[in-house]
């Protein structure tokens, strides 16, 4: 009895042990492959001012226009503060945007927001209606295929009826079926956050490689090893990651190509 006591203690320490530190196992179980640098490396705009020994701050053309969603919204997948951040700054510098996956709009909007005047951005979306017609391929992760129907249901946006809806075009369209030879070599800035299934990411990647201009940056969402529902999109990263400069942005989801061919 004392031996069978002795044993669930035992089990019961692992277990608590792997709960109190399951993000640090997890780190060294699913280990990062692709290169990981700082966020002033990304482009000078994010080189930071000294402001005193022990603080840096951001420079004034890196002051961005944002705010928040409420946790009541439930909108799935969002990103971080930070990363918002970092999409908005680069906006700044971009006149034509391309975004794979617009679900409530939140980066669209803040792209917007922070755009020149003059600047152009697409995204692409499914409504509900479509994602009805849309298939899992065999390699799709099936949580990953689930949360695409999830993120499917707006019809209007966070955007809708500011003063910003101009710059915005919506392309209600299965991103698979979407032709991209007439917009080759066209964008300074694309956001690839759309359905996070290998057979998707891939497609809008391939897509986007043929759609950014010299010096344009291509940024892709959920880079986050042993992340269920990331787990294709890191799969899919780590494999190009082999022939292309894939980098992961430092304390972000974000990883980066920078189109220097």
């Amino acid at each position: 009895m004392i031996k069978i006591i002795i044993f669930l203690s035992i089990i019961l320490n692992i277990i608590l042990i792997f709960f109190l530190n399951k993000k640090k196992i997890k780190k060294i179980i699913y280990k990062k492959k692709i290169k990981e640098i700082d966020i002033s490396k990304v482009h000078e705009i994010f080189e930071f001012e000294k402001i005193s020994s022990n603080l840096l701050g951001p420079k004034e053309n890196a002051i961005i226009k944002s705010f928040c969603i409420s946790p009541d919204n439930k909108v799935i997948g969002m990103t971080s503060d930070y990363e918002a951040w970092i999409l908005s700054t680069l906006s700044k510098i971009s006149n034509k945007i391309f975004e794979f996956g617009t679900c409530s709009g939140k980066t669209t909007f803040l792209m917007a927001l922070n755009s020149p005047e003059e600047a152009k951005i697409y995204t692409i979306t499914l409504n509900l209606e479509m994602t009805n017609d849309i298939k899992k391929n065999n390699l799709d992760n099936r949580i990953s295929f689930r949360n695409i129907k999830n993120e499917s249901t707006y019809e209007k946006f966070l955007f809708s009826g500011s003063e910003v809806e101009k710059k915005i075009n919506v392309i209600f369209e299965n991103s698979i079926n979407f032709n991209e030879n007439k917009y080759q070599n066209s964008f300074d800035l694309i956001f690839i956050d759309g359905g996070h299934t290998y057979s998707i990411v891939k497609n809008d990647s391939e897509k986007s490689f043929k759609m950014i201009n010299k010096n344009g940056i291509i940024l892709w969402h959920d880079y986050v090893p042993g992340k269920e529902s990331a787990k294709d999109v890191v799969k899919y990263l780590h494999t190009i990651s082999k022939g292309k400069k894939i980098y992961h942005i430092k304390n972000t989801s974000l990883c980066y190509y920078k189109n220097n061919e």
